[in-house]
């Protein structure tokens, strides 16, 4: 990790001082995609053969284990490194001395690739709740193994990546007070540039109703609280689908059922609401129960609409191959924002005639 970070030249005078053995490991290692199982694995793994039997297996054990990464978990492999098998210490150290490694072991293993992904281990190992897991190559030969610490920093990894995408910032791996003002800066602008040009679109949309709203100057004052509401509830149905789509809780062929649920949500939201800023209305803002109603209606189908962009967008971001955090609150308001108004305008022009 660290010689990744360094310049070639610097690389180059690090391998030269090292030992033959340790350079190819780390030649090895180097040579796998970056975030990927290969460059998150360690060599340091205790190799058994079948045909040993247990009283040889624990002087291996003790002979090479020191500098292993771990012992409580062994693996069967034949000469040239094809894995067969693994045997827990625990099951050697209880099993007869003249008894095989190869009674021992269990065939039935569960393995990564060397090009798969982190994000995709650390899934294995939440399904499984393994301790360590092999990595292997196109040949089934064991290369190394991941433990269950590496994966716990994979996790806080991800989940700091997708809560920075999920606010509209291009995600770093540097702790927040190591970073500078600049970089900072450079991470955060372009999202709020794109952000901001595409909420001009809700200017253009009250411009292009100037003439409604000096008709009956009251709506302008409940134009926050719907594109704010809007803008809430489409946040509440995006992070809980995106939430859900990272643990693998829902695929795209889920799609109707999420939206079947969101729709019932959204309905019940909706009245709940709508009939609380009724009364809110009537009783402190003192307007006509016309323009209470117009409000109210369109708070309605603002809740409902933003439900069903906001359980969309995520599933359909990840379906296309996007990172479904991006589809969060920035553009879920942004989008809810603009057709809130296009609603509330129709619903007013509709009912007050303007």
């Amino acid at each position: 990790d660290m010689l990744e970070e360094m310049p070639a030249n610097v690389v180059k005078k690090v391998l030269a001082a090292t030992d033959k053995e340790t350079r190819r490991d780390i030649n090895n290692l180097l040579k796998y995609p970056e975030d990927s199982a290969g460059s998150i694995m360690t060599v340091e793994f205790v190799d058994l053969r079948a045909y040993m039997s247990v009283m040889d297996a624990i002087e291996r054990i003790r002979k090479t284990g020191v500098d292993k990464e771990t012992i409580n978990i062994c693996y069967v492999t034949d000469v040239q490194k094809h894995l067969l098998g693994i045997v827990t210490l625990r099951e050697i150290i209880l099993a007869d001395a003249q008894e095989s490694i190869k009674d021992l072991m269990n065939e039935n293993i569960i393995t990564v690739h060397t090009l798969d992904d982190q994000e995709e281990v650390a899934k294995q190992f939440q399904k499984y709740d393994f301790a360590a897991m092999p990595v292997v190559d196109n040949e089934n030969r064991l290369v190394g193994i991941i433990t269950v610490d590496d994966v716990m920093d994979i996790l806080e990894e991800e989940a700091t990546e997708d809560i920075e995408m999920m606010a509209a910032i291009t995600p770093t791996d540097q702790p927040y007070m190591k970073t500078s003002v600049f970089e900072t800066y450079r991470k955060r602008i372009p999202w709020l540039l794109l952000l901001m040009i595409s909420a001009s679109i809700t200017g253009k949309i009250i411009q292009g109703f100037e003439a409604a709203l000096s008709t009956c100057v009251i709506l302008t004052a409940f134009i926050p609280m719907l594109m704010d509401t809007g803008g809430n509830c489409g946040s509440q149905a995006s992070v809980s689908v995106i939430r859900a789509l990272s643990l693998d809780e829902v695929e795209f062929k889920e799609l109707p059922q999420i939206i079947w649920k969101e729709m019932q949500v959204s309905v019940l939201v909706g009245a709940t609401l709508s009939l609380a800023n009724f009364g809110k209305i009537l009783l402190i803002d003192r307007t006509s129960i016309l323009v209470a109603f117009v409000v109210c209606m369109t708070l309605f189908v603002t809740v409902v609409v933003a439900k069903l962009v906001g359980c969309t967008l995520p599933i359909l971001a990840s379906k296309i191959g996007f990172d479904p955090a991006v589809m969060a609150s920035p553009f879920i308001t942004t989008i809810v924002d603009a057709l809130s108004l296009i609603v509330y305008f129709n619903v007013a022009g509709i009912f007050l005639g303007l």
